[in-house]
């Protein structure tokens, strides 16, 4: 292995700048997450697409985001990461071009797929020349607010920016939007940011990557079919599951596995892992179901859809500011969200704004901001140093993966009553209530999940010596966050 080089921290006035173009490329990716939602009808109707294929619109970009974020990770370490940034966003912004072309839904579905495999290739590398730029202590305390700040305002942007582009230009613009607003960040990162010397000789897995990866397409792409009752619709998610299983004993043999074993055996990192995933199943569904209740049960038109999605937006937003000052918001926020998503799927057919929107959706977003700080803490919570980038990379991988399974099994939910073409606003109206209901189930399943750890965990910290638990010395916080 190859010594690290350690990299100058650079002067402030740089530094910024480093730090302004890192957080732009941030928020370009999360805003392809929930930019396409309001479209969604407009893209259906132009392309003569169906709900399935509405669905893997959105699941092509997240499923590729998330599977392969490790992946993304970890050729930053081995080819040095501001190479892969530069290569991830090129491609992310080829990939926003090529959606842009409205050429049938397929080339669409595919154009997602390599928007977020450039994605997973910028992110991470992009996170670790944020801290490769920040030195340790307040600098970089502020360098990771502003990066989560941008990943928040991304998804929150993407919904009204959306509509007012849809409603002005046609679905197609929101892509191309993507694609140019790349450039300026590719043209200037080889000025600013400087060459870093990281890197490690050791290969790739290729076997984890591609047993995770395979595994994670075939469990999605299987749960997201409509013959769930099929030998191939059963075999599909079956096999999936089967590479899934068997990924541990491959990364065990491997000499630089893609994910640590050590992570694996950190019940902080699984903990917060297996709860993010319910988490994920919940946002990226709401915010998938939502806009197409408003347009097409509702009526609304896509700027007025991304406008009343405002508040629980900016719930969102401060939620996840607040629990970063105080302990023990996972629980209260998962049940803040139940609750929020019961009140929706009420989903009446003449549905005002005020009396049968606002208070759901506002609650709705402060139990997704209160359980995903906590969450996010929790999955680096008592990790090595030299891991946290890897356990950091995991966590955000289950959030996204957790959105694609959401969708595939949230949608099946609806797909009964929301399938066919001659589907009315009633119909549409019960499929997507089922969806919600459905979603508020695993809110409240991950909240008693939530509630058994904090019991079990301290159950735990009672049995062990302080002075000889490891977790003493956590790099990130003193004690779990829960």
């Amino acid at each position: 292995m190859r010594a690290l080089t350690p990299l100058p921290y650079p002067p402030a006035r740089r530094s910024g700048a480093v730090l302004a173009l890192l957080t732009a490329a941030q928020f370009l990716v999360v805003l392809n997450t929930s930019v396409v939602n309001v479209a969604l009808p407009a893209i259906g109707s132009d392309l003569d697409a169906g709900q399935a294929g509405l669905t893997w619109v959105v699941g092509a970009y997240v499923l590729a985001f998330g599977a392969l974020l490790p992946v993304g990770g970890r050729l930053a370490d081995l080819f040095g990461s501001r190479g892969v940034f530069l290569a991830g966003l090129a491609l992310f912004a080829a990939g926003s071009l090529a959606a842009s072309i409205p050429t049938g839904a397929g080339p669409l579905i595919a154009a997602r797929a390599v928007q977020g495999v450039g994605a997973a290739a910028a992110s991470p590398a992009a996170l670790a020349l944020l801290l490769a730029q920040s030195p340790p202590g307040p600098v970089r305390g502020r360098a990771l607010g502003l990066w989560g700040a941008a990943s928040a305002a991304g998804g929150a942007a993407g919904v009204l920016l959306g509509g007012v582009l849809t409603d002005a230009l046609g679905w197609w613009s929101v892509f191309a939007v993507s694609a140019i607003a790349t450039v300026p960040v590719l043209l200037c990162a080889p000025r600013l940011v400087p060459r870093d010397s990281r890197g490690r000789t050791g290969p790739l897995d290729l076997p984890g990557a591609v047993v995770m990866t395979a595994g994670l397409v075939l469990l999605v792409y299987g749960l997201g079919t409509r013959d769930g009752s099929t030998v191939l619709g059963l075999l599909l998610p079956a096999a999936g599951v089967f590479l899934l299983l068997n990924l541990g004993s491959i990364e065990r043999r491997a000499k630089n596995p893609l994910i640590p074993p050590a992570l694996l055996r950190n019940r902080s990192v699984v903990a917060g892992n297996l709860l993010m995933l319910p988490l994920g199943m919940v946002w990226l569904g709401t915010f998938f179901f939502l806009p197409l209740y408003q347009q097409k049960v509702l009526g609304h038109g896509p700027v007025t859809a991304g406008l009343t999605q405002l508040p629980l937006a900016a719930a969102l937003m401060g939620a996840s500011a607040l629990a970063g000052r105080l302990r023990g918001t996972l629980v209260p926020g998962f049940m803040l969200l139940a609750v929020g998503l019961f009140w929706l799927a009420r989903l009446p057919l003449d549905g005002a704004f005020l009396t049968d929107l606002l208070g759901p959706t506002v609650l709705i977003g402060l139990g997704l901001g209160l359980a995903f700080v906590p969450l996010t803490a929790l999955g680096v919570t008592g990790v090595d140093p030299d891991h946290v980038g890897v356990a950091g990379g995991l966590v955000n991988t289950t959030r996204q993966v957790g959105g694609a399974l959401g969708l595939a099994l949230l949608g099946s939910l609806a797909a009964p009553a929301v399938g066919t073409a001659a589907a009315g606003p009633a119909a549409l109206a019960y499929g997507y209530r089922r969806a919600l209901v459905g979603a508020a189930v695993i809110a409240v399943l991950a909240a008693i999940g939530a509630g058994a750890h904090r019991r079990i965990d301290a159950r735990a910290d009672q049995r062990i010596d302080v002075g000889a638990n490891t977790r003493t010395s956590k790099p990130i916080a003193e004690k779990e966050p829960s």
